[in-house]
């Protein structure tokens, strides 16, 4: 049995605390927060010790994997102090407030021989792993575009992040889960109406090294939650449905257009696009946050390639950094590294 803990048991934290109880192979030993109500309603619940100071709960309890889902700015001091004491990590997204922090958490991790996994859900959504082994087996053939509808309306509990590092990272992982292809440029437009300094709207780009187009069209501002992706290629469209954990095929049928008497007969060969069928692929659904963590177990047992890694995260934040400077400065930026 692994024994695990979760510093942070808010809105995310405490379904981390749930699904380590659930586990055959996983003991959720303690939690610790600094809201002692958060902290009592978990320790009830799944009858665990709990703690206001996580360092008092490290040396009681030694866990040897971790879930830090505290806020954003304080994601690099939790971490490393975790893994210091040589207990592997995964923090919620984004890895960090800043690049400097995150490249500080993997060297942290390196240093200490520590997995450190970043939780980038989305990936694990099981329609998401589903369309990631289509386009591994060619069945779109070239890919031209992925575009990414995330939009809802404002959660007042989010203050301290703009929508592009709430909102936009998860797609911006998904692209380049699904793509495996670096960044060549990025392109922005921003709005801010409801939040007093942070982005509430982004029409992004994202120009990919493979010849690929990324859109980003994500907000807080729609009267309705809508968590959609699509893939355009030269056999069709597949979309997936977040929401529902859906994913279809729209299939391109390939036309040959037959010039009309008196048309220019080299009409005739030129090749269009036509609607052929649609087929909704059968998936097992499962809970995306129970994959991540079960991933991060594997990554604990010697499988590290299973969970989304700090180097991962760190992509991510450096392109969702990139676009909200874009926004700002209203011009094209070279991609990440």
């Amino acid at each position: 049995m692994l024994k695990a803990a979760v510093i942070g048991v808010g809105a995310m934290g405490r379904h981390h605390a749930r699904v380590y109880n659930e586990l055959e192979d996983v003991e959720l030993v303690a939690v610790a927060d600094t809201d002692p109500q958060k902290t009592k309603l978990i320790g009830r619940r799944f009858k665990v010790p709990t703690y206001a100071d996580y360092a008092q709960m490290l040396d009681k309890h030694q866990p040897e994997m971790l879930t830090v889902a505290v806020p954003t700015s304080l994601h690099r001091k939790v971490a490393t102090d975790v893994m210091r004491r040589g207990i592997h990590v995964l923090v919620e997204k984004p890895i960090a407030s800043t690049v400097a922090e995150a490249e500080e958490m993997i060297q942290q991790a390196a240093a200490q021989g520590v997995q450190l996994a970043v939780g980038h859900i989305e990936r694990f959504n099981p329609a998401v792993t589903e369309l990631k082994r289509q386009l591994d087996q060619g069945e779109l053939g070239q890919i031209f575009m992925v575009q990414a509808r995330r939009m809802g309306p404002y959660p007042e509990r989010i203050q301290d992040m703009g929508v592009v590092i709430d909102l936009a990272a998860h797609d911006i992982d998904v692209m380049f889960y699904l793509l495996g292809a670096k960044v060549e440029r990025v392109y922005a437009e921003t709005m801010r109406q409801v939040h007093p300094a942070l982005e509430d709207l982004l029409a992004g780009l994202v120009h990919f090294r493979n010849g690929v187009l990324g859109v980003l069209n994500i907000n807080r501002l729609t009267p309705t939650k809508i968590r959609e992706l699509s893939v355009t290629g030269d056999k069709g469209m597949f979309l997936v449905n977040y929401l529902t954990q859906d994913l279809f095929f729209y299939e391109n049928t390939r036309y040959e257009r037959v010039p009309a008497a008196g048309e220019w007969e080299n009409l005739g060969i030129l090749k269009g696009v036509a609607a052929g069928n649609m087929t909704r692929l059968a998936i097992p659904r499962k809970e995306p946050l129970r994959a991540e963590i079960e991933a991060f177990v594997q990554a604990v047992q010697g499988n590290p390639t299973a969970a989304v890694s700090g180097q991962d995260g760190l992509r991510v934040l450096e392109l969702a950094l990139q676009l909200v400077e874009a926004g700002k400065r209203h011009t094209v930026l070279g991609g990440a590294r």
